[in-house]
């Protein structure tokens, strides 16, 4: 296998355990075994090993010496950790972005809105507030910037289907329209005030562990 596949291989990888790994599939504190993994994909080892490399760099994986790569676990601090940087970094997008959202854009990003007050389930939600958010963000034109936070919704991902897998009830986000409402009168401290504001939301909830017994989750609701 050649250097340029076995790229394309981790990266395939890594995409299908950091999808199992915010579903809740994989739980926080799993061991992520090469061996396991390689055989699944029919990979080598080195793929894998870059595999969990991308799944650290997201924040998704830790490695402990000695005793290999698991599953990161998410406690509050963490959580708050995550929602600072979002609040941080969409903020500086959007300062960015804002002289070029376009009356479409915001349109697109009402609809974003109205789909994730009408979803019924925590994913659904999920997809759609990713959408709003992108939406009023990418107009800045900064590609690591928006890789950058990309991660961060990623994590948010992670804590919100750990603690909200059952028992979503629809929601109307008043935030979303406010924000909406500050761009498209062109007042954008406004609008960067209620989205800081916004991402730093973190709720928590008792969910059941494997062990049948509970503890608490945290996860940014916004």
């Amino acid at each position: 296998m050649n250097a340029r596949k076995e790229d394309t291989l981790a990266v395939r990888i890594s995409r299908t355990l950091a999808d199992r790994i915010i579903a809740g599939e994989i739980e926080p504190g799993t061991r992520l075994r090469q061996d396991y993994v390689a055989e699944e994909f029919g990979a080598s080892h080195v793929p894998v090993r870059e595999a969990f490399r991308r799944l650290e760099a997201q924040g998704l994986a830790v490695s402990e010496p000695r005793k290999g790569v698991r599953v990161a676990s998410f406690a509050l601090s963490e959580v708050r950790e995550v929602a600072e940087m979002r609040a941080a970094l969409e903020v500086l997008a959007l300062r960015h972005a804002a002289p070029n959202i376009t009356p479409a854009i915001l349109d697109a990003a009402e609809e974003a809105t109205r789909a994730g007050d009408n979803s019924h389930d925590v994913r659904s939600w999920e997809e759609a507030n990713r959408r709003f958010h992108r939406l009023i963000v990418e107009p800045c034109g900064m590609p690591r910037l928006l890789a950058a936070i990309d991660d961060l919704h990623a994590a948010s991902a992670r804590f919100l289907f750990a603690a909200w897998r059952l028992d979503w009830e629809a929601r109307t986000d008043h935030d979303h329209r406010a924000i909406l409402a500050a761009l498209r009168k062109g007042d954008v401290e406004t609008a960067c005030a209620t989205l800081a504001r916004h991402v730093q939301w973190v709720g928590q909830r008792p969910v059941p562990t494997a062990g049948g017994r509970q503890r608490k989750a945290f996860a940014i609701v916004g």
